[in-house]
């Protein structure tokens, strides 16, 4: 994360929080016209986001960035769920999937590899252990370039679906 991306998600995680959604990345992309500014959210009841869950994301995420004065300039605002597949960015990512398989690549080679895909075994302090075929292998997350969770029936069987917002809430 960079620290504008880092300053966004402080920033706006409190509010999200409250909202029952969690921020699962912040990115912050160069276009040619403008930027965009990415936000993906995560319900924190574990159940899938919708259309009209981004939208309320957007506007209060909108109204925070506008009171901060964050950003210079135009920019466009994206907001999406990380999808089925999602990253795993953080020891938390980790541990909550726990189970499911992950493909992981790594800035330093890990016993001569830095790719690695299969089920997450297990978080050991600041280390994942994941299963590659017969070997297992210890992986520091400080290490972890990328990391991800692989689609799989398991995986798709274990997504509680969308709940829809019931909320009274209008807009002018």
């Amino acid at each position: 994360m960079t620290p504008l991306t880092s300053r966004i998600h402080t920033l706006i995680a409190p509010s999200l929080e409250a909202m029952g959604f969690g921020v699962v990345q912040v990115k912050l992309v160069d276009g040619t016209k403008r930027k965009t500014l990415q936000i993906f959210a995560e319900n924190l009841d574990g159940r899938g986001i919708t259309v009209d869950h981004c939208a309320k994301i957007s506007r209060t995420v909108s109204a925070l960035l506008d009171v901060e004065d964050v950003l210079q300039g135009e920019f466009n605002l994206e907001v999406s769920s990380p999808g089925i597949d999602r990253p795993l960015l953080s020891k938390g990512d980790f541990e909550r999937f726990v189970g499911f398989d992950a493909k992981i690549e790594t800035a330093l080679p890990v016993d001569g590899r830095r790719r690695f895909k299969g089920p997450i075994l297990a978080v050991e302090g600041f280390d994942v252990r994941i299963q590659v075929d017969a070997d297992i292998y210890l992986i520091p997350i400080d290490n972890i370039h990328a990391a991800k969770l692989v689609l799989t029936e398991a995986l798709l069987k274990a997504q509680k679906p969308a709940k829809e917002d019931t909320s009274n809430e209008t807009t002018a």
